[in-house]
């Protein structure tokens, strides 16, 4: 089976059983080979995530990976928060985070820079827009960022 196609199964089983305790899976990752291997589930929901959530999530999903034995040979399971500067990577995530600062980091330069970093104004037509500071709003196109993040405000 392709690492595709693991990831795709991974992510299947995650989904559902995040669903059941009211989480989303917002990534999941398969990094290293062998028996150094590590497999990280990001969950979150909008309250955010507890250590109990995270708990759960990895005890319920562990055993249905060992049981469908979907990872080949041995693996490390972490279930984790997304973070304050979590992955950008669906159309939705760009909706649902517009009005936060972001970074992102471009596949091929656009108006001689690879990174644009401002005010997420949102996402319309696979075209995100970020507005810097003082500067006017920049229209990326999706298929061309190829990383974006929030950027963490300290709020006092």
């Amino acid at each position: 089976m392709s690492s595709d196609a693991v990831l795709d199964r991974i992510r299947s089983i995650a989904e559902r059983v995040a669903a059941s305790e009211g989480l989303e899976v917002v990534d999941v990752e398969l990094r290293g080979k062998g028996p150094r291997r590590l497999l990280r589930v990001f969950v979150d929901k909008p309250e955010g995530i507890t250590h109990n959530d995270c708990e759960t999530i990895s005890r319920q999903v562990g055993a249905i990976l060992d049981v469908e034995d979907v990872v080949p040979g041995s693996y490390t399971l972490e279930i984790s928060s997304p973070g304050v500067e979590r992955r950008l990577r669906r159309p939705e995530d760009f909706t649902r985070f517009a009005g936060n600062k972001v970074r992102l980091i471009l596949r091929e330069p656009q108006d001689g820079h690879k990174q644009v970093s401002g005010r997420l104004e949102g996402i319309e037509d696979r075209v995100v827009t970020v507005s810097p500071e003082g500067g006017r709003p920049v229209a990326v196109a999706l298929d061309n960022i190829d990383r974006a993040n929030l950027v963490f405000e300290w709020k006092s």
